[in-house]
């Protein structure tokens, strides 16, 4: 086979990878970059315009929460030298759950910076016993791997870093180790508090998939009610989403830019509305995957 004819054959391989997967992994992800900003206090928003990330600046090294997607490592970067920092001192990941899409850049930035990695217990036992659950096959770049997190997260932990301390809630659903993460951030004086759930996607509680997980029985349809149920109640000034769609991200930074104040992503009962709202969402893609079996 010729050069040429070679590199025709895995052109055509690499459009039809792209044309199942591209569209959300990995074709043209520059046209997600979205400009950083500050949501509030030391809290700012480096992620793109599908998947969250948020820097938090703990004046002791910064703090990312989640690390974008898969092939988005460069964004990523880019987002965090727009803002103001340098992303030679972010200090630490917490991955929300081990999924390719929130874990893109975490073992780059362990390489290139020395940043520590934080993935819950059970994700981290995901990635040393079924790293295909992880989906990073999908990725296009077959230097993306899974990684052993240097420190690991339980429930009930409570982080410190630098002026930033986190209390960390196990919410198994998406993932087993889907981790809900709270936190006090301060500005001109006043304090409010901080919510993030490590995960609301089905695509994980088909029946197809938690059958191949072992889950024959589909018990992990009960235990994302319950982990919804165990945290819905918190109170939560800022709900802080893992996808922009969440707590419509970018909607709310259009009117910040308008109009910044009264800052459009305070409010004390959002978190509780789209938590309680993902219980009749789970209700409902129940009955239809119930369906689906008869």
């Amino acid at each position: 086979m010729s050069i040429r004819s070679d590199y025709e054959k895995k052109q055509a391989e690499r459009e039809r990878f792209y044309s199942s997967y591209g569209a959300i992994y990995a074709t043209h992800q520059e046209k997600r970059y979205v400009h950083p900003f500050q949501i509030y206090g030391n809290v700012y928003y480096v992620g793109d315009s599908w998947v969250c990330v948020h820097l938090i600046d703990t004046g002791d090294g910064l703090l990312l929460i989640d690390s974008g997607n898969v092939g988005a490592k460069h964004l990523l970067i880019h987002s965090i030298w727009e803002m103001g920092f340098r992303p030679d001192d972010v200090k630490w990941i917490i991955s929300s759950h081990g999924h390719l899409d929130h874990v893109g850049a975490a073992t780059f930035f362990r390489d290139m910076f020395s940043t520590r990695l934080y993935l819950a217990e059970p994700d981290a036992r995901m990635f040393a016993e079924h790293p295909e659950f992880s989906f990073l096959q999908d990725s296009p770049d077959v230097m993306d791997d899974v990684f052993t997190p240097d420190e690991v997260i339980r429930d009930g932990d409570i982080l410190t870093f630098g002026n930033t301390t986190i209390q960390c809630v196990l919410v198994p659903g998406h993932t087993e180790g889907c981790v809900a993460m709270f936190f006090d951030a301060c500005e001109n004086g006043r304090t409010l508090r901080c919510g993030y759930y490590g995960g609301f996607g089905f695509n994980t509680l088909t029946c197809a998939h938690l059958d191949e997980m072992g889950d024959t029985e589909h018990r992990m349809w009960k235990i994302y009610e319950e982990s919804i149920l165990k945290v819905a109640d918190r109170p939560v000034d800022i709900f802080l989403g893992n996808h922009c769609e969440n707590n419509k991200t970018l909607e709310k930074r259009e009117i910040q830019k308008v109009h910044p104040s009264p800052n459009p992503f305070i409010d004390s009962k959002e978190w509780n509305t789209y938590l309680m709202s993902k219980i009749d969402d789970l209700h409902a893609f129940v009955q239809e995957e119930k369906q689906r079996q008869l």
